[in-house]
């Protein structure tokens, strides 16, 4: 799952290089974004949802699984690699609900989907941020996101300097330096990659949101931000505005 138009080249060439084995690389049937994704489909049939933007949606993989579940749920994914578009419509994704489009620029009004929501987007973009604000914005009910939590990834030692760093405002400094002035890293299961935790951006979710709940996609104990490496959140902009009344 995938990036903004202006993400660099490096980027857009592994993409294209490996669309026809994205999925093989990249989807298992209970990995982690799975998990994410049975509790979002569950959260969109409780609150009665009609719509949802899957934002970075890659081939499609979320749209699928929600349609096949939901048949009458409006589903529209963006995502700026053609070569991934194509491998998502000839699944059987529908072309305008496969588009392509900006994480950190969506085009689309406020509060215009129930649910936005993105899937290991957030960890590609340079500024992360930006994206969340946008899904914030165009959600009518509330955003899910499913993405890494840097600080817990690693061996014990591994994650308690970076947590460190991190309560001292130098991690991204010392990132910086263990990746020569670049900030991000290169590998041939992910392509580019920056050192995503959701907490970074938790914040904006809760100043918009009454209700936030967090949970661990994978192996991690009761301290979340220490322990769970990838995470899955939902923010309800509903309870906020019902909180506030």
């Amino acid at each position: 799952m995938n990036t903004d138009t202006s993400m660099p080249s490096l980027q857009r060439s592994y993409y294209a290089r490996t669309a026809d084995q994205y999925e093989d690389l990249h989807v298992r049937e209970h990995d982690e974004h799975g998990l994410a994704l049975a509790w979002l489909a569950g959260l969109t049939d409780h609150f009665g949802a009609s719509s949802v933007l899957d934002v970075g949606c890659g081939t499609g993989r979320a749209l699928r699984y929600l349609k096949h579940r939901q048949p009458n749920l409006r589903i529209t994914g963006i995502e700026p690699s053609a070569e991934l578009r194509a491998v998502g419509h000839a699944a059987g994704i529908a072309e305008d609900e496969l588009v392509d489009g900006d994480a950190t620029r969506l085009a689309f009004a406020d509060n215009s989907f129930d649910f936005v929501c993105e899937f290991g987007v957030l960890h590609h973009l340079e500024k992360p941020r930006l994206a969340v604000a946008e899904m914030l914005r165009v959600a009518r009910v509330g955003v899910f996101i499913s993405d890494d939590n840097h600080f817990a990834a690693g061996s014990l030692v591994g994650r308690r300097v970076k947590q460190v760093l991190n309560s001292l405002g130098l991690w991204k400094a010392a990132y910086s330096l263990r990746t020569g002035g670049k900030g991000y890293r290169i590998s041939e299961g992910d392509g580019l990659s920056y050192p995503y935790s959701v907490f970074t951006d938790l914040d904006l979710v809760r100043a918009q949101c009454g209700l936030v709940q967090l949970a661990s996609t994978a192996e991690g104990g009761p301290d979340l931000y220490a322990s769970a490496a990838h995470m899955a959140v939902f923010g309800h902009k509903h309870a906020e505005a019902q909180r506030r009344q």
